[in-house]
């Protein structure tokens, strides 16, 4: 089955999860690789481009980060700012309705990154797409899905065409241009929505830009 990860798809992907509880669409927790790949960074502008229930954006705006969280679903962006109006600082926070295939930002960041977005335009070129958004001297994170056996639908389970290698993301970063710090496939266990566990094979990237 071929997706096409569109407005009208995501709309209804949240839209089908607006459930309570801790384990709904959005009640996750920021991916752990963010904490780990930000730490010792000094805070300043950054960019959650596909920001989804917004667990990524509001834990970088609680420390220090001024953030813009980027989606194309206006119901992800809603759920998002419900959470965050409850956190540490949502005057850091800007929540932006747009297709980041099309959209562009007034200004670089210091910091952009994007976890689990699918576009509606191949996801080698997205990424490369938002990695021109990076300010000198700032970073580049992706956290992305790698390809399993029978991985065959989304959520879990992405599509190959929602899935990458880390040395396909690399190979579109220019070598005179970016600083590879990181280029990793690990694996970890997370509580489904049912409370069962679940495997992740994850994709992470991390990359300073020289100029």
């Amino acid at each position: 089955m071929t997706y096409d990860f569109d407005k009208d798809f995501w709309e209804r992907h949240w839209k089908e999860g607006r459930v309570e509880g801790p384990r709904a669409v959005g009640g996750n927790p920021p991916n752990p690789y963010l904490a780990r790949e930000t730490a010792g960074l000094t805070p300043g502008t950054a960019l959650d481009a596909g920001c989804g229930g917004g667990a990524e954006a509001i834990w970088l705006a609680s420390h220090g980060w001024h953030v813009t969280a980027a989606d194309i679903a206006s119901e992800a962006l809603a759920r998002a700012a419900e959470r965050a109006a409850a956190s540490a600082a949502p005057e850091r926070l800007r929540w932006v309705e747009a297709d980041l295939s099309v959209w562009r930002p007034d200004a670089p960041y210091d910091l952009v990154t994007t976890h689990y977005a699918h576009p509606a335009m191949p996801q080698l070129e997205f990424y490369e797409r938002i990695a021109g958004w990076v300010a000198p001297g700032g970073m580049l994170l992706i956290v992305g899905h790698r390809h399993a056996p029978g991985s065959t639908g989304h959520g879990h389970h992405p599509p190959a065409e929602a899935s990458v290698t880390a040395a396909a993301v690399t190979a579109r970063l220019d070598g005179e241009t970016w600083e590879i710090v990181t280029a990793e496939e690990p694996s970890r266990t997370v509580t489904g929505p049912e409370g069962r566990p679940v495997d992740l094979h994850d994709v992470v990237v991390r990359a300073t830009r020289r100029r």
